[in-house]
């Protein structure tokens, strides 16, 4: 896949292109910026075209190298991501123990350390010694959406590769090329930041369902009907979109704000545009007020999942504040 396939991202591209050309190859990379905006599939590419026999700036596809590497089995490439909630000082030991061995090719070594702000201190602090002195010529590619979270000792040593959201309208425009009906493409852009975040998303079974029942249980909401927070826990964890809690309440927040768009005449701005009937005829039964605190009352759930709350209270507790 040669780079002019990733969406978007032009200055990025433009910066490791020019590396490749003038030969000038730095030995780490830092890919930040929001998650689901290309960082990964782009350092993939970096890496084939670093291998590429054919092409000096780009990926050809085609020559064996690139085809080890599309198929995953490029053995001087080495993928790493968070083991659980983080990524251990054992993994990057591992990554040390292989990295001691010869390039099998003329090329340098190349590792993907996606989620690398999720590192504990302990791998962080090994992983800052291979990064200075690596046993073998070597490139590094950390991807993180929260840079800042990285030892200051390990930016000062990468060179920063910035990705930054696709136009909504961009994405919107790719989804519904691919087929993908506009009401779900909508909602997947506005709680993702890039296609293949909208992609991942999309191809979950449980969105297009979730979805059906955030609009069920807000239209329920404005009837003050208390039958809803009886049967959703229910419902909720027998089908196991329970786990996804965070994407409803984000769902929630997208749902009040469009009230307020409708109230302020911008309607090209409603994510649940399939639903402008209803929202015509009930956004102005709560106030600009009204609206605000229930996107509070969703935020301030997100907060409380991220801290470990117990789920199903979690959502009972929203839902009754909805209804009071």
């Amino acid at each position: 896949m040669p780079f002019h396939d990733i969406a978007g991202q032009e200055d990025a591209k433009r910066l490791l292109q020019n590396a490749l050309r003038k030969d000038t190859v730095s030995h780490a990379y830092l890919f930040t910026g929001p998650s689901g905006s290309g960082q990964l599939k782009t350092a993939t590419l970096f890496a084939q075209a670093i291998f590429c026999t054919e092409l000096q700036d780009d990926a050809c596809g085609h020559c064996l190298e690139c085809r080890k590497v599309e198929h995953g089995n490029h053995p001087d490439l080495t993928l790493l991501k968070p083991d659980g909630a983080s990524i251990k000082i054992d993994q990057i030991r591992d990554l040390q123990r292989v990295f001691s061995y010869r390039s099998e090719g003329i090329n340098p070594k190349v590792y993907i350390i996606d989620g690398a702000d999720r590192m504990t201190v302990q791998a962080a602090n090994s992983l800052l010694k291979f990064l200075e002195e690596p046993p073998s010529p070597a490139v590094g590619i950390l991807i993180s959406d929260n840079s800042r979270s990285l030892l200051p000792t390990i930016q000062s040593r990468t060179q920063r590769i910035p990705f930054s959201p696709l136009h909504p309208d961009f994405m919107l425009q790719a989804l519904s090329s691919e087929g993908i009906p506009v009401p779900l493409a909508r909602c997947a852009v506005s709680l993702t930041s890039g296609l293949d975040g909208c992609r991942e998303l999309l191809e979950q079974n449980w969105f297009a369902e979730m979805r059906n029942l955030v609009l069920q249980l807000a239209k329920e909401s404005l009837s003050k009907s208390s039958s809803s927070v009886a049967t959703v826990g229910q419902k909720l964890f027998k089908t196991g979109l329970g786990e996804h809690l965070d994407v409803l309440f984000s769902m929630f927040h997208l749902w009040f704000k469009d009230m307020l768009h409708f109230l302020y005449q911008k309607h090209e701005s409603i994510v649940f545009i399939d639903q402008l009937d209803f929202i015509s005829r009930h956004a102005r039964e709560r106030s600009t007020e009204q609206w605000v605190a229930y996107m509070g009352y969703a935020a301030e759930s997100s907060m409380k999942l991220r801290s470990n709350a117990n789920t199903q209270l979690c959502l009972e507790q929203f839902l009754i504040r909805l209804e009071s």
